[in-house]
């Protein structure tokens, strides 16, 4: 066993990062706990629940199953028999390309919609927690999150981000963040984890 690692609870208590690490884990936990609960109220897959949300809320040029399994971190065939049966439930259509088509966008039937209003608010509890943090410490605590999930994105773990940081738009100023496509100087809390003006920034 490794002496440091993060699991390690004499290592742990005495190093932040690994407190901080045991933290989100924890706060994943709770993430999945509220999304089961949810799901089985309803008779859905958690990753059902999460389709739903995610399509109900994004264009549809992302809403493909190709997306949506790097969106998700899992196969394409894992998405597809989720999709298949949240189309047999009568929860999602199809929109076929007219160029390709075996290609298909994912929406939402009007069955669908329902559904994701009595779903979107099983993380509430989540937010919740966070009522009584100042401005200040909330801030602080948004910008670490952004800096971390983009060094996940950048070191391969997270396959897909749309943050500002990670947009061709997106730019540093005189050290200040700056947003190219608005032409606007970017504050803590203007930066976007999902953007839906992100375009990725082309490799060179």
């Amino acid at each position: 066993m490794d002496n440091k690692s993060v699991f390690n609870i004499d290592h742990q208590n005495s190093d932040i990062s690994s407190k901080i690490v045991a933290g989100l884990s924890r706060i994943s936990e709770a993430f999945k706990v509220l999304l089961w609960e949810k799901a089985k109220l309803l008779g859905l897959s958690p990753i059902q629940i999460q389709l739903l949300i995610f399509i109900a809320y994004h264009k549809s040029e992302i809403t493909n199953v190709s997306y949506l399994a790097k969106e998700f971190n899992l196969t394409k065939p894992t998405i597809s028999d989720a999709i298949k049966a949240l189309y047999q439930k009568g929860l999602v259509t199809k929109e076929h390309s007219t160029a390709d088509s075996r290609s298909y966008s994912i929406r939402l039937s009007e069955n669908g919609k329902k559904m994701v209003t009595e779903t979107e608010n099983f993380a509430n509890p989540l937010k919740g927690g966070l009522k009584g943090m100042d401005d200040a410490k909330m801030e602080q605590l948004f910008t670490t999150l952004c800096n971390l999930i983009h060094q996940l994105n950048q070191s391969g773990i997270l396959r897909v981000q749309r943050s500002c940081y990670s947009c061709k738009y997106h730019d540093n100023k005189h050290g200040k963040d700056y947003c190219n496509l608005l032409n606007t100087q970017l504050l803590n809390t203007d930066i976007r984890l999902d953007c839906p003006e992100f375009e990725e920034i082309t490799p060179l």
